[in-house]
C-alpha cells in the first residue's frame, strides 16, 4: 500500500479472527478500495483507496458487515487527542467489564459451589427456581455483549465467536427452562443452568483478561506517542519568548529548551550544552553529551544545561515521529501464514456449527439421551475459538516490535522480521559502520613545487558543501590550519571516484587513483613519493591540477570499539561476516582483519555494491547488509535484510528493512534475536490456537467435555495465546561487552 493513498480506521465490534477476516473481505470487494488490511490486535483498518473514495463511503461499507469505522486524522494534535480518548474509552470499557465480571462470577459461584460439593460426595443440587434466578441474570448481564455481537456479525452476512457462544449458551438456558416447565419430578436433574452460567463468565474472564494483554503489548507505540511535548519555547529576533503550540514551530525557528525538559523538536544547538537522556530513543542508556553544532532529537530529555535550538523537523517528520510510524506499520503488517488462518477463519464458525449439529444428530441416533446430545452440541460450540487464532500472530507482531523499539531497533514490516531469522551471512560497510565515520585528514604529501598550504586550499575549497566524511575531514584540517578554501565553482561529484571542479581559475580533481586514470593523469610520481609514507589502513585522495598530480592525503578512521564483539558474536553464531568497501585493498584487509571478519571486497563501486550482494546472495542462504551512507543504499534494497545505522543518512534508513537507531554494530545480532523470537512465539500461538480446537471439539463431540469445561477451555486458549505474546515485551538485548571479541 502506498502511503498517499492509505486512510486508517479505528474498528469497533470485532472480537475474533472470523471478525477481521470478514471485513477484510468485504472492503477488498468495495468499488474503488484498492486493498485492505485489518489488524484485530490493534482494532485497526488500514485501506488504500482510489481518488473517489470518501471516508464516509468506508464507514458505510464497515457499517454494512456490522461494524464501525472511525477515520484517524492527520493532523498530529488531534490525532494525539483522539488517541487519549481511545485509550480513556478503553480503560473505562476494561473498568465496566471487570465489574460486570464481579457481579457474575458472585452469581455463578453458587453454581461451581454446588458442583463441587456433589463431586466431593456431600451437599446438594441448587432448587430449579434459584438456578433459574442466577442464570437468566448472567445470561442477561453478560450474555448481553455476545447477542449484541452475534447480531451485527449475522446482520452483515457472516458469523463470529460471538454467534457460537451465544448459541450454545441460549440452548443450554432454553433447554433448562424447557425441562422445568415439561419435568415436574426430580427436575434438578436435568437442567444445564450451570453450563450456561459458567461458560458466559469464564468467557466474560477471558476476554478481560485479553483486553488487558491487549493493552500491555501495545504500550510501545503508546508510549512513543506520549513522548512528544504538546509545547515549545520560541524565542524572537530580539530574544523575547514565547509559549506556543509545537504545531505552530516551522524549520528554522530557534526554540530554547531548559534543564529537565523534553526535546519538542529536531534540530541542531546553536548555542549551549547538555547531557541528554536519549535512551527512549536509541536505547542508549547513559545520557550524551551534546553542545553546539550537534543535533538533539524529539522526545529527548535535557539534563543540566539549557540551550538553544534551530529546527529541523517537527512532529510527522521528526525521529520520533518516523519511529513511531516505522513501528505502527511493521504492527499493522499480515505475516504470510496469517492469510491462511484468515482462510482457516472465513469458515471456522459455519463448519463449527455444522460439527455441533451432527454431533447433537449422531447421539440420537446412536442411542443417547437428549440431554447427552444437548451437552455435547454446546459443548463444541462453546470450545470451538477463532479468537485464538486471530490474536495468534498480531499480539507477537506488536510485541516484537515494541521490544525491539525501545531497545533502538526499528522493523520495518512482518516480510523483514520473518526473513532476519533466518540470515546466513552480513555484509558490513566501512565508513560509519564499522568505523567511527569521523575521519581525520592525518598525512598530507605534496607533489615537487606544490605549497602545502595551497594544495589543503585548492581541496578544500573544492569540497566545500560537501557532505562527504571525507571532505569533511579536509575542511577541519583546513580550520585547524588557519587556511581559507579558495572559491570553487562547477561541482561535479563523481559516485564512488570522488569529484571535478574548477578551483581559482584550475581545473581541480579529487579522488581515487581511477578517477585520475580516467582523465589520463599520471601519478606515478605522488605514489613513489607518497605510499610509503601513509599507513595501510588509510584512506587516500589524489589530488590533481591542470593535469597534474598535485597531492595526496591520507585519511585514518578509528574502527567503532564495539565492531570486534558484534562480529564475533556474529560469527559465534555460525553467520558469515564480510567488509565491502569502495576503498583500495590495504584499508580494507587492515580493517577486516582489526574487526575479525571473514572476507573482504575492496575497490568496489557504489553502483557495483548491489550487484555484489546479489552475487553473494545467489551464492546461497539468506543475506543481510549493513550501511549508513546514500550509496548504500542499492545494495541494502538487494539484500535480503536491509540494516542501516541510524548515525547515518535519511535514504539508508528508508530503504533499509531495519534501522538500527544508535550506531553500535552489536544492534545486528540483537536484531536477529528480535526477529527469531518474535517467529518464534508466532509459531507457538499458532500451534496453541490450533490445537485447543483440533483436539477439543472432537473431545467436546464425543461428549469428553462439559459445557462447564469446554467454555474454560476457550477462555483460556485466548488468554494463553495473548500472555505469551506479551511475555516478549520483556525482551532486552545481551550485548557482548566490549572488548570480549575472541580469535
Amino acid at each position: 500500500m502506498t502511503d498517499s493513498s492509505v486512510r486508517s480506521f479505528d474498528i469497533r465490534g470485532m472480537t475474533c479472527a472470523a471478525c477481521s477476516a470478514r471485513l477484510e473481505r468485504v472492503l477488498k470487494k468495495t468499488p474503488g478500495i484498492l486493498d485492505a488490511r485489518v489488524n484485530l490486535a490493534l482494532e485497526r483498518a488500514d485501506i488504500a483507496v482510489g481518488p473517489a473514495v470518501t471516508p464516509e463511503a468506508i464507514a458505510t461499507a464497515v457499517d454494512r458487515a456490522g461494524f464501525s469505522a472511525i477515520l484517524r486524522s492527520d493532523d498530529p494534535v488531534v490525532a494525539r487527542a483522539e488517541r487519549e480518548a481511545r485509550e480513556a474509552e478503553a480503560a473505562v470499557g476494561r473498568r465496566r467489564t471487570a465489574w460486570l465480571l464481579a457481579v457474575c462470577a458472585l452469581m455463578t459461584l453458587p453454581f461451581v459451589v454446588a458442583m463441587v460439593a456433589m463431586m466431593a460426595g456431600f451437599g446438594h443440587i441448587l432448587p430449579a427456581y434459584v438456578q433459574l434466578a442466577l442464570a437468566t441474570a448472567v445470561q442477561i448481564l453478560a450474555g448481553r455483549r455476545f447477542y449484541r455481537g452475534a447480531w451485527n456479525a449475522l446482520r452483515g452476512g457472516g458469523a463470529n465467536m460471538d454467534v457460537l457462544v451465544s448459541l450454545g449458551t441460549t440452548a443450554a438456558w432454553g433447554f433448562s427452562v424447557y425441562m422445568m416447565a415439561t419435568v415436574h419430578h426430580m427436575v434438578e436433574e436435568h437442567l444445564y443452568f450451570e453450563a450456561s452460567a459458567v461458560v458466559l463468565t469464564l468467557v466474560l474472564l477471558g476476554k478481560f483478561l485479553e483486553e488487558r494483554a491487549k493493552a500491555s503489548t501495545t504500550r510501545a507505540v503508546r508510549s512513543l506517542m506520549a513522548l512528544r511535548p504538546e509545547t515549545a519555547t520560541r524565542l524572537a529576533e530580539d530574544g523575547s519568548q514565547t509559549v506556543v503550540p509545537v504545531t505552530s514551530i516551522l524549520p528554522g525557528d530557534r526554540v530554547l529548551i531548559r534543564p529537565g525538559e523534553r526535546v519538542p523538536v529536531d534540530g541542531r544547538i546553536l548555542s549551549g550544552e547538555s547531557h541528554f537522556d536519549e535512551a527512549v530513543i536509541t536505547g542508549e542508556s547513559l545520557p550524551v553529551r551534546r553542545a553546539s553544532g550537534e543535533p538533539v532529537v524529539t522526545g529527548a530529555v535535557n539534563g543540566e544545561g539549557a540551550v538553544t535550538v534551530e529546527v529541523g523537523a517537527v512532529g510527522e517528520e521528526s525521529t520520533l515521529g518516523r519511529i513511531t510510524r516505522l513501528v505502527e506499520n511493521a504492527q499493522s503488517g499480515k505475516a504470510p501464514v496469517q492469510r491462511l488462518v484468515d482462510r482457516v477463519a472465513a469458515v471456522f464458525v459455519p463448519v463449527v456449527v455444522a460439527v455441533a449439529a451432527i454431533a447433537f444428530a449422531l447421539w440420537l441416533a446412536f442411542g443417547g439421551s437428549l440431554e447427552q446430545a444437548l451437552a455435547a452440541a454446546v459443548a463444541v460450540l462453546v470450545i470451538a475459538c477463532p479468537c485464538a487464532l486471530g490474536l495468534a500472530t498480531p499480539t507477537a507482531l506488536v510485541a516484537g516490535t515494541g521490544a525491539a523499539a525501545r531497545a533502538g531497533i526499528l522493523i520495518k514490516d512482518i516480510e523483514v522480521l520473518e526473513r532476519a531469522a533466518h540470515v546466513g551471512a552480513v555484509v558490513f560497510d566501512k565508513t560509519g559502520t564499522l568505523t567511527v565515520g569521523h575521519p581525520e585528514l592525518q598525512e598530507l604529501v605534496a607533489a615537487d613545487g606544490m605549497e602545502p598550504a595551497r594544495l589543503l586550499a585548492l581541496s578544500a575549497g573544492a569540497q566545500t558543501g560537501s557532505e562527504h566524511p571525507l571532505a569533511r575531514a579536509t575542511l577541519a584540517r583546513a580550520v585547524a590550519d588557519g587556511i581559507n578554501p579558495l572559491a570553487a565553482d562547477d561541482v561535479t561529484a563523481v559516485p564512488g571516484k570522488g569529484l571535478t571542479a574548477r578551483v581559482d581559475g584550475a581545473d581541480v580533481l579529487i579522488g581515487t587513483a581511477a578517477l585520475l586514470d580516467e582523465h589520463a593523469v599520471d601519478h606515478a610520481d605522488i605514489d613513489r613519493a607518497g605510499l610509503g609514507r601513509l599507513r595501510p589502513e588509510m584512506t587516500l585522495a589524489y589530488v590533481a591540477e591542470n593535469g597534474r598530480a598535485i597531492g595526496l592525503f591520507g585519511y585514518a578512521d578509528a574502527l567503532r570499539p564495539e565492531a570486534p564483539a558484534a562480529v564475533t558474536e556474529l560469527r559465534r553464531r555460525g553467520i558469515r561476516t564480510l567488509l565491502l568497501t569502495g576503498d583500495r585493498p590495504p584499508a580494507a584487509r587492515a580493517i577486516a582483519g582489526a574487526a575479525g571478519l571473514d572476507d573482504w571486497r575492496a575497490n568496489v563501486l557504489p553502483e557495483a555494491k548491489a550487484a555484489e550482494v546479489e552475487g553473494l546472495r545467489a551464492a546461497g542462504g539468506r543475506l543481510a547488509m549493513v550501511g549508513d551512507g546514500v550509496n548504500d543504499a542499492p545494495a541494502l534494497a538487494a539484500a535480503d535484510v536491509g540494516i542501516a545505522m541510524g548515525s547515518g543518512t535519511d535514504v539508508a534508513m528508508e530503504t533499509a528493512g531495519i534501522t538500527l537507531m544508535r550506531p553500535d554494530p552489536r544492534l545486528v545480532a540483537a536484531a536477529f534475536d528480535i526477529a527469531a523470537a518474535t517467529s518464534r512465539k508466532i509459531r507457538q500461538n499458532l500451534f496453541w490456537a490450533f490445537i485447543y480446537n483440533v483436539i477439543g471439539i472432537p473431545l467436546a463431540a464425543f461428549g469428553l467435555l462439559t459445557p462447564a469445561l469446554a467454555g474454560a477451555a476457550m477462555a483460556m486458549s485466548s488468554v494463553s495465546v495473548v500472555t505469551n505474546a506479551g511475555l516478549l515485551t520483556r525482551w532486552v538485548p545481551r550485548l557482548p561487552p566490549v572488548g570480549s571479541a575472541k580469535g
